[in-house]
């Protein structure tokens, strides 16, 4: 494997973390968007998440955009755009199919990658959402000024997996999950629910792999999301054949 990390923009201090398998042939990629409320960078969503997808042939991407006293949700957006752009130049020599160029996002991370699926012109061709932040309820205990993402939703937002737990009192399901798997329905996007009755917020893989980064906290079952994910993609014709 190789890794490389692109400078976007020095100023803000964003650029991309660039996980690429040796391949003879072109892979689905996975671009992953930590959360950590804007605080820091959460090592569970990224590197972690970077290199299991890895591990299923993916090339895999973390965007790090602005956190801490650069932190700004616009700026974020840009950063994604930017990834994606770059990724899509130069996907033959990344090795990616861009057909099969997706997003996941945890949290708040969750909340921009909503954001980049839903832009007209969005470069993603599914996403997944992980417990996410789809509304301005956090903005202060944040520090950021975000917006509405379930307000976002066109029927050109692409495919939908989107996963939490009903013990998450951070972005509950019936003020974060709910509304925006009803703007998807509203708006006729496929997408698939898992609503896991263990787990809470933001254990990211829920497995020893992320346990030992994550104050010790794991779920055998909410762990479940991963491999339903893959079963989901592999239905709709997203993995490497």
């Amino acid at each position: 494997m190789n890794f490389q990390n692109v400078d976007l923009d020095k100023q803000k201090k964003t650029s991309l973390d660039i996980y690429q398998s040796n391949t003879d042939r072109l892979l689905p990629g996975i671009v992953i968007i930590a959360g950590g409320s804007y605080k820091k960078f959460a090592e569970r969503d990224s590197e972690r998440v970077a290199l299991t997808f890895a591990t299923h042939a993916f090339q895999s991407f973390v965007v790090r955009y602005p956190v801490e006293e650069l932190k700004n949700y616009q700026d974020a957006k840009v950063s994604i755009e930017q990834s994606f752009d770059y990724i899509v130049s130069h996907a033959k020599d990344l090795g990616v199919d861009t057909e099969k160029l997706g997003i996941i996002g945890f949290s708040a991370g969750g909340q921009l990658a909503a954001a980049y699926a839903d832009k007209n012109d969005t470069k993603a061709k599914f996403a997944i959402l992980g417990y996410p932040v789809t509304t301005q309820s956090l903005d202060k205990q944040m520090g950021v000024v975000t917006e509405d993402v379930t307000k976002l939703v066109t029927s050109k937002t692409p495919k939908t997996f989107i996963f939490g737990s009903i013990n998450d009192q951070m972005t509950p399901f019936a003020e974060n999950i709910l509304p925006y798997v009803q703007a998807l329905a509203k708006n006729n996007v496929k997408f698939e629910l898992h609503e896991f009755s263990t787990g809470n917020h933001g254990i990211s893989l829920a497995n020893t792999y992320t346990r030992i980064v994550n104050k010790d906290r794991a779920d055998k079952y909410f762990a479940k999301w991963f491999p339903l994910a893959l079963d989901w993609l592999d239905a709709e014709g997203l993995l490497t054949k």
